[in-house]
């Protein structure tokens, strides 16, 4: 840009000196027709540097997650392609699951015979608590019958005293006397038996704990008990099944596969340090890296422009989305040793300012690691963008040159 304004400079200057002799051609003019243009593109570029910041360090990045499986074992299979898209939930490769399903197998049977056991002390539960209600009732029984055979027995003494002193004056029956004693012995004899019974049962029901009968406390922990294996049985079938899952690898999301060295019969662990692969997500963002003095007057949501040397002489449309007010030199590391501030001076680091794609471009496809040039428009001096403009597409179109010699 700058030569073709210097271009059309020169023309002019030819046009009214040479051509048209409209002014003098001496030493004054000369000095004059140099410095303008030197002063005039001094000040456009410092100018456009500030209003209309570019770089030449446009980046495509992309996130790249390593696919390490959650089990280990022998891998069947590999049906993913590398270098070829994928969609997310893709099987990638396939673990051996002949151990994890043995293991799951087990873990169902182990269920089944806790929740048996479970089973079985609810019944006991039920027993021990019908067992404390019949012998509430045989209690209450008992004590009902001593009360009863009370008065009777009181009764009966009552008669055999009347007996006794009807017969002492000579106007009593003997034989009613005989009676009357026999009813007395049979009374307290019932009321005995009544009592020991009453005494049995409540000898029965004199263990307790926490309010309840033994046994049917003893039911109850025994219940709790199964229940807390039945619990943990299921628990150990959840895992066995999540691992028996884990065999069976998927893409995590939309993206490729790089680099598949994995094959059937490789042995696969769940270790971070070793991945099975590679794995870059389709989506990616795009990064351009500015000094710190040039986004002064940058802000989100200024339009942006970039190039890519993958795709000569195209212009992708984006907007500033924010700068990434950090990087590495604003960082000391946690160390036992003081920071090395170096010898020489550091260089002063470079802030990224990433930038949302427009719609129009949204769906191009753009490689891990492409670069390019971009710029920046702010809201400043908007005159002034054109020359930034056309300046990015005159270096669009040098990416269609291929500059080597072999």
């Amino acid at each position: 840009m700058e030569v073709l304004l210097l271009g059309i400079y020169a023309f002019f200057v030819w046009l009214i000196f040479i051509k048209l002799k409209w002014l003098p051609w001496n030493t004054a003019t000369q000095v004059t027709v140099v410095i303008i243009p030197i002063v005039a593109l001094t000040a456009l570029i410092l100018t456009l540097n500030v209003v209309a910041p570019s770089t030449a360090d446009v980046r495509v990045v992309k996130y790249v997650v390593q696919i390490v499986p959650q089990v280990r074992g022998r891998v069947l299979e590999v049906p993913v392609e590398p270098n070829r898209l994928v969609k997310k939930g893709e099987l990638l490769f396939r673990i051996d699951p002949t151990q994890y399903q043995n293991e799951l197998n087990a873990a169902k049977a182990s269920l089944a015979a806790d929740e048996a056991k479970f089973a079985a002390a609810g019944a006991g539960l039920v027993d021990a608590s019908a067992g404390a209600r019949q012998l509430q009732e045989q209690l209450k029984a008992a004590t009902g019958q001593v009360g009863a055979l009370q008065p009777r027995m009181e009764l009966a003494r009552l008669r055999v005293r009347q007996n006794q002193e009807l017969v002492a004056s000579g106007a009593g029956d003997k034989f009613a006397l005989e009676q009357a004693q026999s009813n007395l012995i049979e009374l307290q004899a019932q009321i005995a038996t009544a009592t020991a019974n009453e005494a049995q049962v409540t000898q029965k029901l004199a263990g307790q704990v926490n309010g309840e009968q033994a046994s049917v406390a003893s039911a109850r922990a025994q219940l709790a008990t199964a229940k807390a294996q039945v619990d943990i049985s299921r628990a150990n079938l959840g895992n066995a099944q999540w691992n028996l899952d884990q065999t069976a690898v998927y893409a995590p999301s939309n993206g490729y596969a790089i680099n598949v060295q994995l094959r059937p019969g490789s042995f696969v662990v769940s270790i971070p340090l070793s991945p099975a692969m590679t794995f870059v997500e389709e989506t990616y963002q795009v990064i351009a890296l500015y000094a710190q003095n040039e986004l002064r007057l940058v802000a989100p949501g200024d339009r942006a422009e970039f190039t890519l040397a993958t795709y000569p002489g195209h212009i992708f449309s984006a907007k500033v989305d924010s700068i990434v007010w950090a990087q590495g030199q604003g960082q000391v590391p946690v160390s036992g040793t003081l920071p090395q501030t170096g010898v020489y001076p550091q260089v002063p680091g470079r802030f990224p300012v990433k930038l949302i794609v427009d719609e129009q471009d949204a769906a191009t496809f753009l490689a891990a690691g492409a670069d390019g040039h971009g710029a920046i428009y702010t809201e400043h001096v908007e005159a002034v963008h054109i020359l930034r403009m056309v300046i990015l597409r005159v270096g669009a179109i040098t990416n269609y040159l291929v500059l080597k010699l072999h």
